[in-house]
């Protein structure tokens, strides 16, 4: 239970610092618009291009847990769409966002010192898996449906202007370049380590406090179902439709097993934030998830240790 408080409260409380800094009118909404076009522009591919750029290229070569993990994503995303589609009648771009929302986890801010406090930093190679699909992969999939739905034209261009889009997004870009350094085998400069560590530590912070802002004056009470729906695909079917896959592909991999349905556990990332804000689409709804299933993970995951023990 400590580990939990020690590492889920301080999440909450970058946010309610930030809604407390806007309500109190110390900061406003360009101060907002200020620090989400600073992390989705520098701090956040500055990170994530880091990240990949060290990572040795063998640890993301684990099939069984690659397979489980995105198993149980495409599980909880396919029936995210459809709620989002069938039932509150989105468009498919919203859709995908609401779909995102139940899989998308806080792998990176929450993933990694949770797994290093509980398991020790030898354990953290699966976790760098999970915050490589949820970057180069999740992002970059809801970046071509929200892209496709804002363009008109044949579907070749609309495949042509949904790539260059792509190409050109910070958040996707990164990742990319950073696995292609980390396939020369070469280490990246120590200066250019130090300007990375120093400013993809200000990503986290950032988007956080950048979410805080963001709440305020919204009325968190609209869209209750829809926020509803998310919460429960990311918090209950996303971690048991992983759980299922994993007993099966690795089942002689037990501290694998166990990380996988952790990163499956967690709660939304809150780097979804900075994406649908930069593109003005369901930012409300989907934040307020954020909020949502991070306060109600302490619960969750309370449960996902006390099971451990």
């Amino acid at each position: 239970m400590p580990l939990i408080f020690s590492v889920v409260l301080p999440v909450f409380g970058i946010i309610l610092t930030g809604y407390l800094a806007g309500q109190r009118g110390l900061l406003g909404k360009e101060s907002s618009d200020a620090l989400n076009g600073f992390v989705f522009y520098f701090a956040l591919p500055v990170l994530l291009f880091k990240a990949m750029a060290e990572v040795e290229v063998s640890t993301v070569l684990n099939l069984p847990y690659i397979a489980a993990y995105l198993g149980g994503q495409l599980i909880a995303l396919c029936i995210g769409i459809t709620i989002a589609r069938a039932i509150f009648g989105l468009t498919m771009a919203e859709a995908a966002t609401h779909g995102t929302a139940g899989i998308y986890g806080n792998t990176g801010y929450l993933g990694i010192p949770l797994v290093v406090t509980a398991f020790g930093a030898e354990m953290l190679p699966p976790v760098i898996i999970a915050v490589i699909i949820n970057a180069a992969l999740n992002i970059a999939v809801l970046t071509a449906f929200i892209e496709a739905g804002q363009m008109k034209g044949s579907k070749s261009r609309i495949a042509r202007d949904v790539t260059f889009a792509l190409i050109k997004n910070p958040l996707v870009f990164a990742p990319a370049a950073g696995l292609l350094w980390a396939m020369t085998g070469q280490p990246l400069p120590t200066p250019l380590v130090t300007y990375g560590s120093i400013l993809g530590a200000a990503a986290g912070p950032a988007a956080l406090f950048s979410l805080g802002l963001f709440l305020v004056g919204k009325p968190l009470s609209e869209g209750k179902a829809e926020v509803a729906s998310m919460t429960i695909i990311k918090l209950l079917i996303h971690p048991l439709a992983t759980f299922a896959l994993a007993s099966w592909l690795l089942s002689d991999q037990p501290q694998w097993f166990t990380i996988a349905v952790l990163m499956a556990a967690l709660p939304t990332g809150a780097n979804l934030f900075i994406l649908t804000q930069n593109y003005n689409l369901y930012t409300a709804r989907s934040s307020t998830a954020i909020l949502v299933t991070t306060v109600l993970s302490i619960v969750t995951l309370s449960l996902f240790f006390i099971g451990l023990g």
